[in-house]
């Protein structure tokens, strides 16, 4: 069945639902003996880090991603000889018993795409930089001209298309927000409907040669942009009868805890929509460490059933943000950034215990010192606090014990609320499935009013969102605060529950404040990932962001170490974007909305950025990270650490 009779036979599983979960159904492709898309399961990948040309190393390095459950292996082949070189890697492969696919990752280089296709199952193929170079001119182009040159990249990328349909190989068309063309940003712009674009020419191309086999991708290291250009990525290829499966992936997520819960927010948010059908978590750290994380992310869509909500407006732009408008309240709502709240029991509640959400007291000073981290809100139950608090902080217990005190305000559950209780703002507990007609009602009456919303299921993101609908669809601008518990989870799938179920209906827009709970859980872990999400959907920026590449045979320098070491002497820069990366094709343009670069141009020399400038070439590596610190300091964008108590 060809491409366009699958899409006639089924254009009803194409749309997203926003209410309800129902995986979306796409073409399969099969990549050597492995298939992707339609019914077979999410797959997940990595990409080595070996030099290609280092054939013993990159065979050991994908032996260890295989184990640690890669089901396909990506290998970069920047220049013919890597190209051939992918013939004795595979063949090294096969005879050690490992029949993964192997994909070859192409940039700049035609011709050695067209090599692998001869010796690898599938071709990456970057189409902002397959037939075109980036230079960051604005180019003006009529209709005329610019129809030119769709049919420049035609010709060019026939070929491939050709060889790829002949041999059976599979196919990525893979866009990345950063390496736009200079054809593309002068037409569309730095945006996601540029990205999709840039990736609808080469499927146009592909389609005419009746060549199917594809897989596609619209990748970015900020979450909202790369959501954003998937979803508008299905709706165009759904108006031209398309239904290609999707490889999700958030480029440049960095490292550690902040790497997988930025990864988590975007690819979650797709999952959660139904979209997907591989995934790569991107991390600077070795390959095989991102393979546990990707199968703990896809884990939770195993046979997950479909849900049947009830559907409301959309009041929201799947498209673009816009944050929900709501009115402030006792600091929540409004233009307030979302306000962060934790559970402080069991037990009494003491200074020492704030310190796992970001306040040290000092005894001797008789004085609070807050970190980047403070949250604004605790939740003491029916505990009493006895101590003065900070003035940043206010406490929310429960209407029964609640003190009348400044910034003391009482938590209600749904069915207990008195709006005529003296206090200035309430707090209500709701369930979701409690979120009736009769109680909204209620609540758009009261202007004294601050929603907790609970999610409880497995579908807690479309609940949440739909929840916010339905107050929207009501006329209610209540402040909303969004909340989840988990129990039994260890840290990682915490961290990435979490980022997902939550961080989702940030990144559209709905939220005023979040809380999260896991059960066992240290309070300073829930506190860190609480501000990571905010973080990574941009929504309140408290920390240092570092976009940093994972790594791959071109990088010139180890870029864990270097990572580590430029964080240790930037993390205490508040709101500043930093880019790392290991060449110039993660280069300049990968970094997007970097504030600053600092990017391998050769053996032992970095180049630095003031966002997409080069302001120094060619700096030894040894004093590299001096010289990135000198420039932050001549922009005046350096403080000095301030030394802790």
């Amino acid at each position: 069945m060809s491409q366009d009779q699958t899409t006639e036979a089924t254009p009803h599983l194409n749309t997203v639902d926003w209410f309800n979960y129902r995986r979306r159904s796409s073409y399969q492709v099969r990549v050597g003996k492995l298939t992707l898309g339609g019914d077979a399961p999410l797959r997940i990948q990595s990409m080595t880090t070996a030099d290609t040309m280092d054939i013993d190393k990159t065979v050991a390095e994908s032996e260890r991603m295989i184990d640690a459950g890669c089901e396909l292996v990506r290998i970069t082949a920047p220049s013919k000889k890597e190209a051939e070189a992918l013939k004795t890697i595979a063949e090294a492969l096969h005879d050690k018993g490992h029949e993964i696919p192997l994909v070859a990752d192409i940039h700049f280089t035609p011709n050695a795409a067209e090599i692998a296709a001869d010796h690898v199952e599938k071709i990456r193929v970057n189409p902002g930089n397959y037939a075109d170079k980036k230079r960051f001119l604005d180019i003006e182009y009529t209709d005329e001209t610019y129809a030119e040159e769709l049919q420049r990249i035609r010709k060019r990328f026939t070929p491939l298309v050709l060889k790829c349909k002949a041999l059976g190989r599979a196919m990525r068309i893979g866009t990345n927000h950063g390496s736009l063309s200079d054809r593309i940003m002068s037409r569309y712009g730095d945006t996601p409907k540029g990205m999709v674009e840039s990736a609808m020419e080469f499927l146009r191309i592909c389609r005419d040669n009746d060549y199917h086999d594809l897989v596609i991708s619209m990748k970015a290291s900020n979450p909202q942009v790369m959501v954003q250009a998937y979803r508008l990525l299905v709706a165009s290829m759904d108006a031209e009868g398309m239904n290609y499966p999707l490889h999700l992936g958030v480029t440049e997520a960095g490292d550690g805890e902040d790497g997988r819960i930025k990864s988590a927010v975007g690819i979650g948010a797709l999952l959660e929509d139904g979209l997907g059908d591989t995934i790569r978590v991107s991390l600077t750290e070795a390959p095989e460490a991102e393979l546990p994380v990707a199968r703990m992310l896809v884990e939770r869509y195993d046979n997950r059933p479909h849900t049947k909500q009830r559907a409301v407006p959309l009041s929201f732009d799947p498209y673009s943000y816009s944050r929900r408008s709501s009115r402030e309240a006792a600091g929540l709502g409004g233009k307030q950034v979302p306000r962060v709240v934790h559970d402080l029991r069991p037990g009494p509640i003491t200074e020492a215990k704030l310190y796992g959400c970001g306040y040290r007291y000092s005894v001797p000073l008789d004085k609070w010192n807050l970190d980047d981290f403070a949250c604004d809100f605790i939740y003491a139950g029916s505990e009493t606090i006895t101590f003065e608090l900070p003035g940043t902080l206010a406490v929310l217990q429960d209407a029964e014990q609640w003190q009348n005190r400044t910034r003391h305000y009482p938590v209600w559950q749904a069915n207990e609320w008195i709006e005529s209780h003296p206090a200035e703002w309430h707090f209500v507990r709701v369930r979701i499935d409690d979120l009736t007609d009769d109680f909204v009602t209620r609540i758009q009456n009261s202007n004294q009013t601050i929603l907790i919303l609970e999610a409880t299921t497995q579908h807690a993101m479309s609940e949440l969102r739909a929840a916010c609908m339905a107050l929207d669809a009501a006329d209610c601008d209540v402040p909303v605060i969004l909340r989840r518990t988990f129990d039994n989870l260890d840290t990682d799938r915490f961290q990435l529950y979490a980022a997902t179920d939550v961080g989702s209906p940030l990144l559209d827009g709905f939220g005023d404040g979040i809380w999260i709970e896991g059960q066992g859980l240290p309070l300073q872990l829930r506190n860190s990932t609480a501000f990571g999400i905010l973080q990574a959907t941009r929504t309140r920026i408290s920390k240092t962001e570092y976009i940093s590449c994972p790594s791959c045979g071109r990088t010139l320098f180890d870029l864990q170490e270097t990572t580590a070491k430029i964080r240790n002497v930037t993390s205490h820069l508040k709101g500043i974007k930093i880019g790392i990366m290991g060449c110039i094709v993660n280069g300049p343009g990968e970094m997007a909305d970097a504030d600053y670069g600092y990017v391998g141009t050769g053996p032992g020399k970095i180049n630095l950025y003031k966002e997409k400038e080069v302001v120094e070439k060619n700096v030894p590596e040894d004093r590299a990270v001096d010289a990135l610190i000198e420039l932050i300091r001549s922009h005046g964008d350096w403080v000095e650490p301030v030394a802790q108590d």
